[in-house]
């Protein structure tokens, strides 16, 4: 099963400094529907005005995937962790039994991120953060960024049985992505035009996958994919 959701039909809203959209209900937002996908709790498109962003707040027992996709993310938290995060680069936020922090766009112009929440394996382990750069250059085929599955060494580790991948492909290049069985699937384009199975996504469409062994990826131009493979 291969679904196309359009980005028109995404909740949000726009709060001048953040223009933000929800695949999966979230704060006022609410769709029966559309609570999760698997593990995966939450995938939203934000688009932060320069000078502003998220002061600090606090999360508990999530594991939190910021993928830049333009721009970047300024990060500090209570634990003493503090970095910058730039485009094509990812940062993970494990919740564990709390952490409290803060994101800003110090840039000078708006910096857009998916933020993309996944339940844990299991709560109350000590919370942590991390951030890695993976050059969009250097990507053959799918990338593992972030993953909690044995043998995914050079990704980011999170604390699910879940994975979090991206490709970049020129118009007219294919790409394929295996699931286990019983594992699901939802991918964003970030950028470009892309065939799914047979399905056509556009630019911040979401497409949920299930009961699918392989997916078939054709680049109707040139696309930017970022995909989670959940339990």
């Amino acid at each position: 099963m291969i679904e196309v959701r359009p980005f028109a039909t995404l909740g949000g809203a726009n709060h001048g400094w953040l223009d933000a959209h929800h695949h999966f209900s979230f704060a006022g937002y609410h769709d029966a529907n559309r609570m999760n996908w698997g593990q995966l709790r939450v995938w939203n498109d934000d688009v932060i005005a320069a000078g502003t962003g998220f002061p600090t707040h606090s999360h508990r027992d999530m594991e939190i995937i910021t993928y830049v996709r333009e721009g970047a993310i300024s990060h500090q938290d209570n634990q003493g962790n503090k970095g910058r995060t730039e485009a094509g680069d990812v940062q993970v936020m494990s919740a564990g039994t709390g952490i409290a922090h803060s994101e800003y766009n110090h840039e000078a112009g708006d910096t857009r991120i998916f933020q993309i929440w996944i339940i844990p394996n299991a709560s109350g382990t000590a919370p942590s953060w991390g951030a890695k750069p993976f050059p969009k250059d250097n990507r053959e085929g799918f990338v593992t960024l972030a993953s909690g599955k044995p043998g995914d060494e050079g990704a980011l580790p999170i604390r699910a049985d879940a994975r979090v991948v991206a490709a970049n492909l020129k118009a007219g290049e294919t790409a394929e992505y295996r699931l286990e069985p019983g594992r699901k699937a939802y991918l964003v384009p970030a950028t470009g035009q892309v065939d799914v199975g047979g399905k056509l996504a556009q630019a911040r469409d979401g497409v949920a996958i299930s009961d699918e062994a392989v997916v078939r990826f054709v680049a109707v131009e040139d696309t930017e994919i970022v995909l989670v493979d959940v339990a």
